[in-house]
């Protein structure tokens, strides 16, 4: 067995993808055959990859899948970590979290990090317009209380004014009151300021899109959707696309034998919402009685739908504006969600259900060819129409691929030159990335080729890691802050596995011992695909973990 390690967690990771070859010419020439192009990227909060263009049959979601059909669709994506402000200020400066050194909400990674530049400011720092609407990074501490201005927008940030409502009593229960409930289907003219976050985020991104369709300036807008985000405050009527009788039950809904305890999310927050305090579950394990796991999925999947409505109103005017055959759209989510799978409702993991993420990218001309005068790529489909036909995804890859991805190849798509790839350690510098520039998978040879892209998949990893404050669940399991993190988990996803190991963690030092090893896991994605068989025990997982590290 090799000599036990301390190291500064993921910092070694750089060394293993620095090590990767890859081709000069693919990771760092811009393209020019797409400048100019205005981006638009679309975050959405806790959406898993149930979609239909993900192979869901039971999700209704006709204009994401529209955009799937248009796009290069990534069926395997994976978050760094599975909570909204450290996932997000990860992909969005192109860092991992352990240089970011974000793993709760309470630090801003340019005061306790480094002074990392954002995929945004690196626009705006090349001449385009950089617009912010709706959650894109998480509000508070974790982004100066300013969503990062200036230095990642040209104009503040827009925040919908009934985001302020969604965490109080606006929630009608069978009583007649208003709950602050986890599900909370309303009728939008009934709760306050007559609308909701979402909607508010659309007519706001509908605004600026008409204001720079005669800019001359190329853009950058992001747009972030709080739905699915519990609560599952949502329009009411959506509610009548998933009948109770329709909804089973996760496949896997008991807490796995083989599951060490400091795996386990508690899903804490889950517990504070009114509706299921009034339940009485347990403490930590539940479980949540089978008829409310239903309603649980059922607002869920009725959320994802009210999104996608959301969605395709924002692509329609797209169209409308003729702005579809200049600008890239790309499409994806902070993390996953637990819809009962393990026992586990909520993120906060490193399973599958909690780090697998939608990501495709819209290229104009390269994914799907340019619209024809009076063509549209994006009429708005009504997810209530039946007769609606599912739309199969454009291109496909198979690879496992990382949102950290995210920033050398949204600039590499649009002409900009491709940041270098980041020095071990790298706090001290502004501009450089961890993740690959994916812009590889782009190069289609042929459009009447399989759309599923060939590539050499047992090459690849996906990396992502929780914190924990405990071995075994408590309180706050979920969300520890940086000071309470004494147990790091790190994982690794690769197309024939998921392996993790939980170790020591010094969060005054940032600094994770891998000879201090508290728990693992290890399941095999062919024969385990729900990772429910913990075999880690069978395999000297231990030392498993050693032969991979450099």
């Amino acid at each position: 067995m090799p000599p036990p390690r301390t190291g500064r967690g993921l910092l070694w990771l750089g060394l293993v993808l620095s090590s990767v070859c890859v081709a000069l010419g693919s990771e760092t020439q811009a393209d020019s055959t797409t400048d100019g192009l205005n981006v638009l990227l679309i975050i959405v909060d806790d959406l898993r990859p149930s979609l239909g263009c993900y192979g869901d049959k039971l999700v209704r979601s006709p204009n994401i899948d529209q955009l799937a059909s248009h796009s290069l669709l990534f069926q395997n994506a994976f978050a760094q970590q599975a909570v909204c402000a450290p996932s997000r200020v990860s992909f969005l400066t192109g860092r991992r979290p352990d240089t970011t050194r974000l793993y709760d909400f309470n630090s801003y990674w340019r005061v306790h990090a480094g002074n990392f530049s954002t995929i945004p400011q690196y626009f705006k720092e090349n001449g385009y317009v950089t617009m912010s609407v709706g959650k894109v990074f998480h509000p508070g501490i974790s982004s100066n209380h300013t969503d990062d201005s200036p230095y990642s927008w040209s104009f503040p940030p827009y925040h919908p004014s009934s985001e302020k409502y969604e965490n109080t009593k606006t929630c009608r229960g069978p009583d007649g009151e208003l709950h602050a409930n986890l599900l909370c289907p309303v009728d939008v003219l009934d709760v306050p300021e007559g609308t909701l976050p979402d909607k508010q985020s659309t007519e706001q991104a509908i605004q600026l899109l008409e204001k720079m369709k005669t800019s001359a300036s190329p853009f950058f807008l992001a747009v972030g959707y709080h739905k699915p985000h519990i609560p599952f405050r949502y329009p009411k009527e959506f509610q009548k696309l998933y009948p109770l009788e329709n909804i089973t039950l996760a496949p896997d809904p008991e807490v796995p034998d083989g599951l060490p305890p400091v795996a386990y999310n508690p899903w804490m927050d889950i517990r504070q919402r009114e509706d299921v305090q009034a339940l009485n579950i347990s403490v930590p394990y539940g479980p949540i009685p089978v008829d409310f796991q239903q309603k649980i999925r059922q607002s869920y999947f009725a959320s994802v739908s009210y999104l996608d409505t959301q969605v395709g109103r924002l692509l329609s005017t797209l169209d409308d504006l003729q702005l579809a055959n200049s600008t890239i759209i790309a499409f994806t989510s902070d993390h996953g969600w637990a819809l009962g799978e393990h026992g586990e409702w909520a993120k906060y993991s490193n399973f599958d259900v909690a780090t697998h993420v939608p990501l495709m990218f819209y290229v104009p001309g390269r994914t799907a060819s340019l619209p024809e005068a009076g063509e549209k790529l994006f009429p708005y489909l009504d997810p209530f129409d039946s007769a609606s036909e599912l739309m199969e995804p454009g291109r496909q890859s198979m690879d496992l691929v990382e949102l950290v991805s995210l920033f050398p190849t949204l600039a590499g798509l649009a002409g900009l030159q491709v940041p270098p790839r980041c020095p071990v350690p790298s706090f001290h510098v502004e501009l450089c990335r961890e993740g690959k520039n994916l812009l590889k998978h782009f190069r289609f040879r042929d459009l009447e080729e399989d759309p599923y892209l060939p590539g050499n998949p047992r090459e690849l990893i996906a990396y992502s890691q929780y914190p924990r404050p405990a071995d075994i669940p408590q309180w706050n399991s979920d969300k520890p802050s940086l000071k309470d993190i004494k147990i790091m988990g790190y994982s690794i996803r690769t197309i024939d596995y998921r392996y993790t190991v939980w170790v020591g963690f010094n969060p005054d030092e940032f600094l994770a011992n891998f000879s201090d090893i508290h728990a693992g896991e290890l399941y095999f994605v062919d024969s385990d695909p729900l990772q429910d068989h913990n075999m880690y025990n069978d395999s000297q997982g231990g030392d498993l973990f050693q032969l991979l590290m450099p």
